[in-house]
């Protein structure tokens, strides 16, 4: 391994090894504004050549356009990559912007079957519960996940929001590979609950939106301002008005630790993630998400910046004072359950 590849860590103890740092797909053909297609294949392309082997999408992003778009990079590196999508929002043909929360095992064989065809796969490497459901038990949900490994239509189990005792019922019934929730200096609720039950039955912990959905990196203030219209960080609490103002003002150490370091706030706020693996001891792959190469580049830069005990400190306090929910309704969180 050459120092400009990031180093590897393994997916649940029988898991696929993975780069340390994944890529968050979604934002290629979903969510967050004008995307250019070029850029895109080309930030997937850089991504693999610096060591980014996992790739993370799900079916609800643009309705399937995502999986559909990340199809011919799958396939022309079928053997490099492990392809992770999930299941579990329903949107209706007559309602494009609703989401239905569905574990029951009639629409999952649909929607697996689905992502196979739109991904162009005879196997998913890691098919994930995108939300829960908790009109359906979880032993149930996973009981049909796991029927899936079995008839060769899915490799690896993941659940997404989950609590730890969520968690504990899964793994009960199958070996749960990766749990991904929301993972930031921002938002750190999992660590009461659910990150020591994913240390303690040994699943790794995938985080998205490690850098805040953007926040975190300075590159805008306030959604309502400094966004477009279709952008839907604009509908999250933290992100406008008098909230944004003041979560704004939290990144002030961020930037000192990056003086520090000659280094992007946003590389800090990665490097602090990387490190929650050291601190709690269990394997950490956040999957920062981008469109352009150059921020793939920088983002795996974060993967060799070491935070000193004294930088800890600096940033604890951050989540603490962070003012607004991450979501308007956290009925679908795992923080809305604990």
């Amino acid at each position: 391994m050459t120092d400009s590849t990031i180093p590897t860590a393994r997916l649940g103890d029988d898991g696929p090894e993975v780069g340390v740092q994944g890529l968050g797909c979604m934002g290629m053909s979903f969510a967050y504004g004008p995307t250019d297609t070029d850029a895109s294949r080309a930030t997937l392309e850089r991504a693999l050549e610096l060591g980014v082997t996992l790739y993370d999408t799900a079916d609800a992003y643009g309705a399937g356009e995502n999986e559909r778009f990340l199809a011919p990079f799958f396939g022309a590196h079928r053997e490099e990559v492990v392809v992770a999508t999930k299941f579990a929002l329903s949107i209706p043909p007559d309602e494009p912007t609703r989401r239905i929360v569905r574990n029951d095992a009639p629409y999952i064989r649909e929607a697996v079957e689905a992502s196979l065809r739109r991904l162009d796969l005879d196997v998913i490497d890691l098919y994930y519960m995108h939300r829960r459901d908790v009109n359906v038990p979880i032993e149930e949900t996973v009981g049909v996940m796991a029927d899936l490994v079995r008839e060769g239509k899915v490799k690896h189990l993941g659940l997404s929001e989950v609590t730890g005792e969520e968690l504990r019922a899964a793994q009960a019934v199958h070996p749960i590979a990766a749990v991904q929730s929301e993972w930031s200096l921002f938002s750190r609720d999992i660590e009461a609950g659910v990150v020591p039950a994913a240390r303690d039955l040994g699943v790794a912990l995938v985080p998205y939106s490690p850098l805040g959905r953007g926040f975190l990196t300075g590159s805008f203030a306030d959604a309502d301002q400094d966004l477009t219209r279709d952008d839907f960080r604009r509908q999250q609490p933290r992100f406008t008005g008098d909230n944004a103002a003041a979560n704004a003002a939290l990144l002030a150490p961020v930037r000192t630790v990056a003086e520090a370091h000659g280094a992007t706030l946003g590389q800090i706020a990665l490097a602090w993630v990387q490190q929650r693996a050291r601190v709690h001891g269990l394997p950490v792959i956040p999957i920062p998400g981008t469109r352009k190469p150059t921020r793939v580049e920088e983002n795996t830069g974060a993967a060799r910046i070491v935070l000193t005990e004294d930088e800890l400190s600096l940033l604890e306090p951050i989540a603490e004072k962070v003012a607004g929910d991450r979501y308007a309704d956290m009925t679908f969180t795992s923080a809305g359950r604990e």
